[in-house]
């Protein structure tokens, strides 16, 4: 199958996602920069049925200190309309086909761009904060389908304008593309290790801030805040450079998950493991999937089945579920049409490597003339990762944690040139960069916190969900 002229869409011979992202991800590959790999690592029928691969973005959009810039020069206007401005000059249609991302956007939106959206706690960016938004513009995807074993190559040749040099550049990077795919599969660099990690909370200090925030609820300020601890540690490597393909590779094997992402570029890597979506838009459907509730797996059958019961069952969780969802959907009914947003799903189990989740699905249709980006002012932060009310949770958060949480929290994922959008919520997501004295990898993990909560059980609940990653940095323990 092809469509011509640009955009141009091939079907190609099927490989396995991770081994094309290894393909254009190779480090002695100049082409390799800016690699982004959006992975489906636990395949779904719904969920994890598309991964997206591309390199070599033809631009880069960032906003630090409340600054946009393009390919890191200043550009006019507000960070959301500099955005949507160069977002424009690339529109296209909808192409034949059912890959959701046929080129645009990609990259990760941090935690802290909620004050480029709304109130924020800390208003001006802080010592030792990355981006608030750092998106890499792609003309060429390669969209895999998972489920039915199909890949695709989609150039768009973009950012030529005339239309015989788009053309040209479109079959020229579709050709590029071809030819390094049928490369052969370059061996992954040594294993990565870190056997220091340390948090910025002793356990008893953990439990303390738990009970503060306890504290807050009984007092009326909020209902529910989401808590995290962050683990830090310098990286070994085992007699060689640092491969950001094998780091991965330890971590999608650790735990597998529907919206998983590798992102690879000068500043920093970043390897996520999230299951959980933030908001998908399909023309103008829109989806959200906050999880709430979460309890460890058992290798025995029987025991574990009875926990996901249990789960399903808890009062505790169900009620720091339910209260996320008021939230979402009110964040919706802020540029969705009146009536439209609901909830076909309260809830529901799903099960990932180690634990069971409570996962909700929220719905609506967006407002005519609204778009992606409109839907993210309107929802950035994850209500799942906040609290409610939003604002004074956001308050209560960055007083007791202290410290700015980055990638962590925040989104990763795509805003294609035709107005798709689909980003996960940052979570079990880790984080590698120079610190003047090696590499250091980070990753925070938390919990809801209710006026039910247990500040013992959700120190265990947060090491529950930190020991697939400690894990996947102890490559003996994932043969």
């Amino acid at each position: 199958m092809i469509q011509e002229p640009p955009p141009l869409i091939v079907e190609i011979a099927w490989q396995e996602p991770w081994q094309a992202a290894r393909r254009l991800g190779r480090a002695d590959d100049a082409r390799a920069e800016g690699l982004v790999f959006l992975d489906s690592a636990m395949a779904h029928p719904l969920l994890g049925r598309w991964s997206y691969v591309m390199a070599q973005p033809f631009g880069r959009f960032t906003v630090a200190a409340g600054i946009p810039r393009w390919d890191g020069e200043r550009v006019a206007g507000a960070p959301l309309a500099a955005l949507k401005e160069r977002l424009a000059r690339y529109a296209q249609p909808r192409l034949p086909g059912e890959a959701a991302f046929q080129a645009g956007a990609a990259g990760y939106v941090a935690y802290e761009a909620g004050r480029l959206f709304d109130r924020f706690p800390t208003p001006q960016a802080e010592p030792g904060e990355g981006p608030e938004i750092d998106l890499g513009f792609y003309d060429l995807v390669i969209a895999f389908d998972t489920v039915a074993r199909r890949g695709f190559l989609i150039s768009t040749g973009w950012p030529e304008g005339e239309p015989a040099r788009r053309a040209a550049r479109a079959r020229e990077r579709l050709a590029q593309a071809g030819e390094r795919l049928a490369a052969p599969l370059p061996a992954l660099g040594p294993a990565v290790t870190a056997t220091g990690w340390r948090s910025n909370f002793e356990a008893a200090g953990y439990r303390d801030a738990v009970a503060q925030v306890i504290a807050y609820i009984r007092a009326g300020d909020i209902f529910q805040a989401n808590f995290t601890q962050r683990f830090e540690s310098p990286l070994a490597i085992a007699g060689g450079a640092f491969d950001p393909l094998a780091l991965y590779d330890q971590l999608r094997r650790a735990n597998p998950a529907t919206f998983a992402a590798l992102i690879v570029n000068e500043d920093r890597v970043i390897a996520s493991s999230s299951p959980e979506r933030f908001v998908k838009l399909t023309g103008a459907e829109v989806e959200t999937r906050p999880i709430k509730g979460t309890v460890l797996r058992s290798v025995e059958p029987t025991l574990d089945a009875f926990r996901g019961r249990e789960l399903t069952a808890s009062e505790k969780d169900r009620a720091e579920n339910v209260m996320i969802v008021d939230l979402l959907r009110n964040d919706l009914s802020r540029v969705c049409r009146p009536g439209t947003v609901r909830v076909p799903h309260l809830c529901g189990l799903e099960t990932y490597a180690n634990v069971h989740h409570l996962v909700s699905v929220v719905t609506g249709t967006l407002q005519e003339g609204r778009d992606g980006l409109d839907l993210m002012a309107a929802s950035f932060p994850g209500g799942s990762i906040t609290g409610a009310p939003k604002i004074r949770a956001m308050e209560i958060i960055r007083e007791l944690e202290g410290r700015p949480r980055g990638v962590y929290c925040g989104s990763i994922g795509y805003i294609g040139f035709d107005g798709t959008m689909d980003f996960n919520i940052a979570i079990r997501t880790v984080t590698v960069e120079e610190d003047g004295a090696g590499l250091t990898a980070s990753f925070g993990v938390g919990g809801g916190i209710t006026a039910l909560s247990d500040p013992a059980a959700e120190h265990v609940e947060s090491l529950t969900k930190a020991e697939r990653l400690f894990r996947a940095f102890r490559p003996e323990g994932l043969a």
